[in-house]
This record gives C-alpha cells, sequence and structure tokens, in this order.
C-alpha cells in the first residue's frame, strides 16, 4: 500500500528558503543601487542649480562671484559671512549670497549624501564647496593699520580670478562634494598650495568621493561632469593623507591645479 507524503522535508523547507533569501536580497541590493543612483542624480541637480545661482548673482554684480568668506567686526565679536551662511557674532545664522538666487534653498544646499555634521560653525546645510582657491575671495580677520583704520571685508580680502581671466571655464570646478576626514568642508582647495601658503588647509579642502566611489563637480561654464579618479596631489604625504584628507574617500580633482585654475 503506497502512503501519499504530505508537506515538505526539511532539506525542502531549507531550499525554499535559501531562494527567497537569494531573491530578497539580490531586489535590496538592485533597490539600494537605484537609491544610490538617485541620489548621485539629485547631488548633480543641486550643483547646477548652484552655478545658476552664481551666474545671477555676476549679473547684478557687475561680473563678480561672491566672495568664499569674509569677515567684518560686530558687536560683541565678529560676523562671519561665507558664499552659503552668514555667521553672526551672536551665534545667529542668516543666508548668504546665493540664497536668493536658488530656487529652494534648504534643499539645493544640502548633498542628500552626505547626512554628517557641518564642519564651520552651525550650518544647518552642508556638503558642497566652493572653488577657494581661484574663484572666491577669501578675507583676514579685521585688523588695524598703522593709521588706526580697521581694515575687514572686501578690503582684507584676497581676490580671485576676474570674470576676464576666465579662459577655461569648461575644465575650472566652481562647486562640488566637498570633505576631508574630519567630514564636510566647504571651501575648495586646488593641490599645488600657490595661494593659501598652507599645506594642511589645502588638505583638508578637498572634495568628497561619497557617491559609490565619484565626486559629482558643477563647473565654471554650468555643466556637471563626475569625476571617478582620485588624486593625491603634488604635496602627497602619508601623514597628508591618513591625518588630514583620508584618501581616497576624500582628494583632489586632479594632481595639480588644472580642475581648479580656469586660466
Amino acid at each position: 500500500m503506497n502512503r501519499r507524503r504530505h508537506g515538505l522535508t526539511l532539506i525542502e523547507i531549507l531550499v525554499v528558503f535559501a531562494i527567497i533569501t537569494t531573491f530578497l536580497a539580490l531586489a535590496g541590493g538592485a533597490a539600494m543601487k537605484v537609491s544610490r543612483e538617485a541620489r548621485s542624480s539629485v547631488c548633480r541637480s543641486n550643483l547646477r542649480q548652484l552655478a545658476l545661482a552664481t551666474m545671477s548673482y555676476q549679473n547684478v554684480n557687475d561680473g563678480g562671484l561672491p566672495a568664499a568668506i569674509l569677515y567684518y567686526d560686530e558687536a560683541g565679536g565678529t560676523k562671519t559671512e561665507a558664499w552659503d551662511f552668514v555667521h553672526s557674532a551672536d551665534g545667529s545664522i542668516e543666508p548668504g549670497a546665493l540664497w536668493s538666487y536658488v530656487d529652494g534653498p534648504q534643499r539645493v544646499n544640502q548633498c542628500p549624501s552626505y547626512t554628517g555634521p557641518s564642519n564651520f560653525g552651525a550650518d544647518p546645510y552642508t556638503g558642497y564647496n566652493y572653488n577657494t582657491s581661484f574663484l572666491g575671495a577669501e578675507g583676514e580677520y579685521p585688523w588695524t593699520d598703522q593709521s588706526g583704520k580697521r581694515i575687514q571685508g572686501w578690503q582684507a580680502a584676497r581676490r580671485g580670478l576676474t570674470s576676464s581671466r576666465h579662459q577655461k571655464p569648461d575644465r575650472c570646478a566652481l562647486f562640488g562634494d566637498g570633505g576631508w576626514k574630519g567630514g564636510a568642508n566647504k571651501f575648495m582647495r586646488a593641490p599645488m598650495n600657490s595661494v593659501e601658503y598652507n599645506i594642511g588647509l589645502v588638505y583638508a579642502g578637498g572634495q568628497a568621493f561619497r557617491h559609490q566611489g565619484c565626486c559629482n563637480i558643477v563647473h565654471l561654464d554650468g555643466h556637471c561632469s563626475v569625476v571617478t579618479d582620485p588624486c593625491k596631489g603634488t604635496h602627497a604625504s602619508n601623514w597628508l593623507m591618513e591625518s588630514l584628507m583620508s584618501y581616497p574617500e576624500n582628494a583632489f580633482l586632479s594632481e595639480d591645479d588644472t580642475a581648479y585654475d580656469p586660466r
């Protein structure tokens, strides 16, 4: 007399379970890849809008680019005006130079793949940096000259290259994913240390290759590109790469200043 078998054996159950687990893993991996690619696409859109905002700023400021950072005396301390936010001496934060030219600045100023803290005060949105070596003016703290006059703001700033000297805007980085070992950075530095004269500052001003090993950049002419080759820079040392930059998670866009200098 034949007996009919009911249900599944333990081996069959394990095989079914393995198939389901594999399917879920594949589906989850595909979903994560789609999510990462979507964030990268949003990032590039944000960078394009920052470039458009910069062009709008230029149109009403005689072709001048916004400063990267300036300092002014203020009751109780120093007021800091950066390209994205203004920090008053009392700790309050206001929108910076590009804010009014951006559609949805809260979203545009935040890289969707960066979730860490800002490295500058208490900036509410972060993840991008601005070409400070060649484009954005960089101020010194206010100081007093021999006549007793306080020198501050634009008067105490190293100016960026004027638009008449932008000969190769298609290769010059304007904004990009910014990062160093400590998190975000919003001042993009070129690797040859030609204006900063502070190699530590330079290596803390690198680019973040946070989008599946890639870095998103918008150029001075407004087009975006994806950089896949992290560069160490001409002054690389083990200490700089490990203690400041955390290579290859963060790196430069070129070994020399080619990707940063618009001339």
